[in-house]
């Protein structure tokens, strides 16, 4: 009996067993094997998984360890722009099926973004799964037609001032006239940005845009504003103002009093509006006069904060110095030490300039960059609004002192950031000796002062154009790439938008009115230095700058 029970356990744990094994045989025989990703081409190029400047019609070619079922390729590869349109596509097939070519069934759009996605879903034909997924993007290259008629430089130049001038014109505060710091601004006015607007004015008198008497009374309406109703603290602006009270607008917490750099670009505007409206009738000399007021009411030695050989940018009427930011060179700022030496009413010495803007020669540069010699500032010149907006009324030519001469500082500040854009050691798409200059401006996801030393691979119009006077053939050939190639998304109801990057396919839709006001006061300068030759016929800037140690031409 014992024998017997053995027996049949013994039977039963071998076919138990045998069970095991053909259940286990079954098991490894119904999961199929997955395959991997080999090789990726677009247009027969492999530079990893992200390409700029491919054509309308990509051939995009994905190869794999194995075979590929036909039937999964529907559900496993999606063709996208970077909106999230579906586009559709052809697929075919190559090297024994182990390729698989994708095209898009018409041709797609000029600089735009599109995704091609494969996931694990796609399958061998042996019903195995890919093991992990792919994404490829790309940037179609930029349509080379031109937007707009080609016309002659001198037209084009006039469409590009007349279109700019809109934004100080037509988007002008109704109330004081002065300029809106952006196109989104609504009350906020800008006192820098409204002295390059009164240069504009200027220009576009003489241009014929407005009429003179027009011209006239917007500058009535903005004089008398500052005069009248506006905030000043020991003469000086606020950077922002509110357009209709006239109430200082804080720039910063702390920056809600004086700010001496704005200020000295809206007097630049002045000045140079004085020189204009020249006419011995009421209305002018009454501009005139006016205009005397507010320009012999800035206290430009009082911005030496208890008498140092350095002017201070900013002053709080509650906090005080709190800021304590002395104004050294070299940058934007070399006006408001230029006026202050140039008032009559509170004048600065030679040695605040010395001491405070040239730090005795400490703003001297002398390096090489890609070849050119940059005499002043920091290492690759930094921003090219250091080159603008005091040189937007100061005629860098033939200008020297001690320090530099600044006919050649200007220029070569100007080429070391024209020569970067085309070394361009960070590679960003769609940089060029057509498409250049780096300044500050708005970015996708802000505000930046872009240089060489600081590029996130944004443009500014402004840049490029507003250094005709010192590179004009750089700046006209950039110029007519931006209007003529790029104009369907750069150019607008005020002119070129702020900024855009060909690398990221950001355009903005922004105006600021110190980037615009660049564009039509150093146009001007360059066709005819219209501005130039009126700021330097001031008498006191001509007494100033040569008190500082200038020697110029048209001093």
């Amino acid at each position: 009996m014992l024998s017997k029970r053995i027996y049949w356990f013994i039977l039963l744990c071998l076919a138990i067993t045998a069970c095991k094994k053909q259940s286990n045989t079954d098991i490894t025989s119904v999961i199929p094997e997955s395959f991997s990703f080999n090789t990726l081409k677009v247009n027969g190029v492999y530079t990893g998984f992200t390409y700029t400047n491919i054509n309308t019609n990509p051939v995009i070619k994905f190869s794999f360890s194995t075979a590929i079922l036909h039937a999964s390729i529907a559900n496993s590869i999606s063709f996208k722009s970077a909106g999230g349109t579906a586009i559709p596509y052809n697929s075919s097939f190559e090297d024994n099926d182990n390729t698989i070519v994708i095209t898009p069934v018409q041709p797609l759009q000029n600089l735009t973004k599109y995704n091609v996605a494969v996931t694990t879903d796609l399958k061998s034909v042996k019903n195995g799964n890919l093991q992990s997924a792919l994404n490829v993007q790309f940037v179609t290259t930029i349509d080379s037609t031109n937007k707009f008629p080609v016309i002659t430089d001198d037209q084009l130049l006039d469409v590009i001032q007349k279109q700019t001038f809109k934004y100080f014109w037509d988007f002008g505060h109704p109330v004081s006239g002065l300029a809106r710091e952006r196109n989104t601004s609504g009350d906020i006015v800008t006192t820098g940005g409204s002295g390059f607007g009164i240069m504009a004015i200027i220009v576009a008198v003489n241009r014929q845009f407005i009429t003179r008497a027009d011209g006239l009374a917007r500058m009535q309406k903005i004089v008398g504003f500052l005069k009248n109703t506006a905030q000043k603290f020991h003469g000086a602006f606020p950077h922002w103002l509110n357009g209709t009270s006239g109430m200082v607008v804080p720039f910063s917490p702390q920056d809600n009093g004086a700010d001496l750099v704005e200020t000295s670009f809206l007097m630049e505007g002045l000045l140079t509006a004085r020189q204009y409206f020249n006419d011995s009738g009421v209305a002018e000399t009454g501009l005139r006069n006016d205009i005397n007021i507010l320009w012999n009411g800035v206290e430009w030695d009082w911005f030496r904060q208890n008498n140092q050989n350095v002017l201070y940018w900013h002053w709080s009427p509650d906090q005080g110095w709190v800021i304590n930011m002395p104004i050294h060179g070299w940058d934007e700022a070399l006006m408001p030490y230029v006026l202050g030496a140039s008032s009559t009413t509170h004048s600065i010495p030679k040695i605040v300039y010395d001491n405070g803007w040239a730090g005795n020669g400490s703003m001297k540069n002398g390096n090489s960059y890609n070849n050119t010699l940059l005499p002043l500032g920091p290492a690759y010149g930094g921003p090219l609004f250091f080159e603008h907006y005091s040189f937007m009324a100061i005629n860098p030519k033939g200008l020297t002192d001690i320090y530099a001469n600044y006919e050649i500082q200007t220029k070569a500040h100007t080429l070391v950031n024209y020569n970067y854009c085309i070394n361009n050691p960070k590679g960003y798409y769609g940089y060029s000796k057509m498409c250049w200059g780096l300044t500050a401006s708005d970015i996708a996801s802000g505000y930046t002062a872009s240089s060489p030393t600081n590029d996130v691979g944004v443009i500014a119009p402004t840049a490029a154009i507003s250094s005709l006077p010192y590179t004009p053939v750089e700046s006209l050939q950039a110029l007519k790439f931006f209007y003529y190639q790029l104009g369907d998304k750069t150019w607008g109801p005020y002119g070129f938008y702020d900024a855009f990057s060909l690398n990221d396919l950001w355009f903005a839709n922004s105006y600021l009115a110190i980037d615009q006001g660049p564009i039509i006061v150093m146009t001007e300068n360059y066709r005819s230095g219209l501005i130039w030759n009126l700021f330097m016929s001031c008498p006191e800037i001509k007494a100033g700058m040569k008190s500082l140690g200038f020697s110029s031409p048209n001093l």
